[in-house]
């Protein structure tokens, strides 16, 4: 029993659930890639954002852009994933890429 001025024992910790434990590393490292991946691919669409302004070029492509959509969603069906889910992903980086380029073109 505890009185006024100690505090309850906590509940036990459960034990390490290794099979959960082990899908959350590769969950991490996917994650990380993941990260990876979408630096490097910034990288690149801030060349072509720099590229762009210096030829003029408007920002946004909206016929490239539909192609790769369409291509994407094309890849997500094979792949098993949701089509929606891969073209709001996309339509997302498309839309932050083209805040980049406008900026690159002002800059």
């Amino acid at each position: 029993m505890t009185d006024a001025t100690s505090q309850p024992t906590p509940a036990p910790t459960p034990a390490p659930d290794a099979t959960l434990a082990a899908y959350r590393k590769s969950i991490d490292n996917f994650d990380a890639a993941l990260i990876h991946i979408l630096a490097e691919r910034f990288r690149i669409t801030q060349a072509v954002g720099a590229y762009k302004a210096q030829h003029a070029l408007p920002p946004a492509d909206p016929g490239r852009e539909e192609a790769q959509i369409a291509r994407l969603r094309a890849l997500a069906e094979d792949a098993q994933l949701d089509p929606e889910f891969s073209e709001k992903f996309l339509r997302f980086i498309i839309d932050e890429v083209i805040r980049h380029h406008e900026r690159a073109r002002e800059g």
